[in-house]
């Protein structure tokens, strides 16, 4: 019964909790127009950059999954305030599990010029679904067939969002309580000045193992489906010729089986912890992993893969938030920070996507 409490209470406290609209730039600042440093080869036949991504789960739960999140999600704010202050603030920020109201105006209130959210609370399915979870349905563990929150997703970006879209994985493709929340998949479509073309990103927050608090079996199935819809979003929204990034809470810490699945569905993407272990030169490792599969040990990831034109590699991964000195631990989750270098053939040109194809606002940055 102390679920069935939960979740009613759960429903008292998130109906007031909507997402914000889109923040999307239509013109360029002065300020972003610069702020991406390009370089060039000593040969003069490549052109590059460096971007980086935080994927971070703020644990944004509301009462009575989660009390006094407020504060430590405030902390988060200012934190992320400071880092940009001090210029070392994230180019791109991909947020899981912003439930909340605290939670949503802390990530809104970072200030970012580029916020994306999505899927909410009531967002359908457009894309058509292979399967779904069979019954009986546990409908104490929260298998009621409805959300009473969104999928907490987010993408915040210093550089323009030119396009953006999220889909929901279904309410028959979850277990457990995480039904309760509309979780899927948000996309964006990212600018950087000088970059041909853009950067597609990727978001998502897969179904959890027995935080789920249905059987093994049961939650590995859930899992099984988010994966398919994950790989079928990518498909028909992606681009093999655009550089992609592609992170977020995925659940599948110390779990071979959903793993496995997981780099059937996803390959040709490669995972930065396992590419920078397998490449210790020119990926600067700044967090301590035990173990010969660092990514086994963590339910937060990012992957990558490069386009036809544009190269995209992970030059260092770091920790933050993750408890040591500078860098308190804020959430349940650390935040997995990764610095990518991009680069293309000096000559290319493409403005399809571009920030160049965004005209410049004038005067100074707003």
């Amino acid at each position: 019964m102390r679920y069935l409490a939960a979740i009613g209470l759960l429903a008292c406290s998130s109906a007031c909790t909507t997402l914000p609209p889109p923040l999307m730039q239509t013109c360029l600042p002065p300020s972003t127009a610069s702020a991406a440093q390009m370089s060039l080869s000593a040969d003069g036949a490549r052109a590059s950059t460096t971007f980086d991504v935080l994927t971070f789960n703020i644990e944004g739960l509301g009462w009575p999954a989660r009390a006094k999140r407020g504060p430590a999600l405030a902390r988060i704010t200012a934190a992320l305030r400071q880092m940009e202050a001090q210029g070392d603030a994230p180019d791109i920020v991909m947020v899981q599990e912003m439930f909340s109201k605290a939670a949503v105006r802390a990530v809104t209130g970072i200030g970012y010029p580029n916020m994306v959210f999505g899927p909410s609370r009531t967002q359908r399915k457009s894309l058509p679904g292979a399967d779904r979870m069979g019954g009986p349905y546990r409908w104490k563990k929260g298998e009621l067939g409805l959300h009473m929150v969104g999928s907490g997703l987010a993408i915040l970006s210093r550089y323009p969002i030119v396009e953006t879209r999220s889909e929901p994985f279904g309410r028959r493709r979850c277990a457990g309580l995480d039904c309760l929340g509309n979780k899927g998949v948000l996309y964006a479509r990212v600018a950087i000045p000088g970059v041909p073309g853009a950067i597609n990103l990727f978001n998502t927050h897969l179904n959890s193992q027995r935080s789920s608090r249905v059987s093994p079996r049961r939650h590995a199935r859930a899992h099984r489906l988010q994966v398919d819809e994950l790989g079928a979003f990518i498909s028909v929204v992606g681009d093999q010729n655009v550089p992609t990034i592609l992170g977020g809470d995925f659940n599948m810490k110390d779990s071979a089986i959903r793993f496995e699945r997981f780099r059937n569905v996803t390959e040709p993407f490669e995972i930065v912890q396992e590419w920078c272990t397998a490449n210790p030169l020119p990926c600067d490792t700044r967090i301590s992993w035990d173990g010969d599969e660092p990514w086994m040990d963590t339910q937060d990831l990012q992957l990558f893969e490069s386009g036809s034109t544009v190269t995209v590699t992970p030059i260092r991964v770091e920790a933050v938030f993750d408890g040591s000195a500078g860098s308190p631990r804020l959430s349940d989750h650390d935040g997995f920070r990764v610095t990518y270098r991009v680069s293309w053939p000096a000559r290319a040109r493409s403005r399809m996507g571009s920030a160049e194809a965004l005209p410049s606002c004038g005067g100074r940055a707003g």
